[in-house]
């Protein structure tokens, strides 16, 4: 039994790993030359290779470790499961007031948590699968270490795979704050969390941006006792405050400690835990005996070990590969994709950024990754959804905007779900209904963002999403009542003037 190390070894991780990295895979035998080699076969890399053998390309796929990269195996699908789970579990604590009774001393089945995660991702992983991409898609999948061994080759397992085009997209890892003694504790950060099966008594989390704040929260509602430190002064710190401050006092309110603007200075292990010494923001120390810390403190590129020096390719640790704004390296022959050389860090970030690699690395290059309009949404819960530009951003670059702002308590869904907390906020430009960004906070936030990026791509105003019906009750209608906000607004004194004489005359 193969499992590469993902634990605990059952059936549902051995149907993953059979799907992803199968024990008795032979790599194929590769031809003269590939029109695509493709590094690294997470999200950007399994896109772009799918896209261009379907398109007729002959492509080859390189992956060390697991097909799926972060996504599928240890990001947003493990994550995604835990977190529906613990949304269920603060939705029945919360169902009395509902007119349902639940016994209070009601707890949740953290292994059965954690199992249900583990079988979902391995149905999952089925699209995913080294099989699938061979005999479906025509993808040649060769597993092992990939290194540049020329400006047109790399080597993996003994063979050097000869390409006309390449795409590097071998993502990112998790960083580590430099506090002393934290390495010797011990620490998991979202590549090990997935592992427990048993619920930690005490969870410590470093960091309180999207991974932090998402399982902070799962994990209080599953019943850990949650301890969270940031240097930031509040959690969310790359959103608007007033979207940050929603999440932050619901997870006051759910039990969560917070220690925001505070800064560690050690861990150390002993028999009754890990001991975390802070400093806090007014200057005092303290410390927090913890059984299990989580580090959520930010991600590096994975440029190490690849050879790039050989091929050409320029990179820094932190920025990741260098690309221009056709995602191309500077080696002609390369382009790169997803979290290796992107700001974004995000799944459907990697997909956008395949499909321009794909069009420019095979075609005329035509696609820019300046052009993309972005959305995020981080599932905290409410979920906070951003696209474009945020208040901060315009006030920045000198943009005047008008901002119109709906509190979910004013949305009769929302009120009638029990789920008022949050607030649409739109920006437009000043004197216009052209739409420059959004921030959405709201239970289903990331299911609404969508609406508002379609109408910035189709360059569609605040005037046609006014137009357009939306079905009563929803919470979107949150949205549509910003733009009926925006247009009570262009009604000047002299125009409501005149349709009040139109009117008397109409009597």
């Amino acid at each position: 039994m193969n499992t590469l190390g993902i634990r605990p070894p059952d059936s549902h991780n051995q149907k993953l790993v059979a799907n992803v990295h199968p024990a008795a895979w032979v790599n194929p035998q590769p031809p003269e030359r590939y029109n695509l080699v493709v590094v690294g076969a997470g999200s950007a890399g399994l896109i772009t290779s799918a896209i261009a053998a379907g398109l007729g390309a002959k492509v080859a796929l390189v992956e060390r470790h697991l097909l799926g990269g972060d996504c599928l195996n240890v990001g947003c699908v493990p994550s995604k499961g835990i977190i529906r789970a613990s949304r269920l579990v603060a939705e029945a604590r919360r169902a009395a007031g509902l007119g349902l009774a639940v016994p209070v001393d009601s707890q949740a089945d953290f292994a059965a948590v954690m199992e249900r995660m583990r079988r979902i991702r391995a149905q999952i992983s089925a699209e995913d699968a080294a099989a699938r991409y061979r005999d479906e898609l025509g993808v040649d999948v060769f597993f092992g270490a990939a290194r540049f061994a020329g400006r047109d080759v790399v080597e993996v397992e003994g063979a050097r795979l000869r390409f006309k085009k390449a795409v590097v997209a071998t993502g990112a890892r998790p960083t580590a704050p430099p506090v002393e003694g934290l390495e010797a504790a011990g620490y998991r950060t979202n590549e090990t969390i997935f592992e427990l099966t048993q619920r930690p008594r005490r969870l410590g989390v470093i960091g309180s941006g999207p991974i932090g704040s998402e399982l902070a929260q799962a994990f209080r509602r599953l019943g850990c006792e949650v301890v969270v430190f940031d240097v930031a002064e509040h959690v969310l710190p790359r959103e608007d405050g007033d979207a940050a401050e929603i999440v932050q006092e619901r997870l006051r309110s759910e039990g969560v400690e917070l220690f925001l603007g505070s800064h560690l200075e050690r861990v150390v292990a002993s028999d009754t835990g890990k001991r975390i010494r802070a400093v806090t923001a007014a200057g005092e120390a303290m410390e927090v005996v913890v059984d299990e810390i989580l580090v959520a403190t930010g991600r590096a590129p994975n440029v190490d070990g690849l050879g790039l020096e050989a091929a050409g390719i320029t990179f820094d640790a932190r920025r990741g590969i260098h690309v221009n704004d056709y995602l191309q390296t500077s080696n002609r022959r390369v382009f790169a994709a997803g979290d290796v050389c992107m700001e974004w860090k995000f799944t459907h970030a990697a997909d956008a950024s395949a499909k321009i690699v794909v069009q420019n690395a095979l075609f005329l290059r035509t696609k820019r990754l300046s052009s993309l309009v972005m959305p995020w949404c981080t599932y905290t819960d409410p979920e906070v959804a951003h696209v474009g530009l945020s208040e901060r951003d315009a006030k920045e670059r000198g943009i005047a905007v008008n901002t119109y702002r709906v509190p979910m308590s004013e949305v009769n869904r929302a009120v009638t779900d029990g789920e008022e907390d949050g607030f649409v906020k739109i920006l437009v430009k000043a004197g216009s209904d052209r739409i420059l960004g959004a921030t959405l906070v709201a239970s289903h936030a990331g299911e609404m963002i969508s609406e508002i990026t379609l109408a910035m791509v189709g360059r569609l105003g605040l005037g046609t999403i006014l137009e357009t019906i939306h079905p009563y009750p929803t919470q979107a209608e949150g949205i549509k009542r910003a733009a009926g906000a925006h247009a009570r607004t262009r009604l000047t004194p002299l125009a409501a003037r005149l349709l009040r004489g139109w009117m008397a005359w109409r009597r």
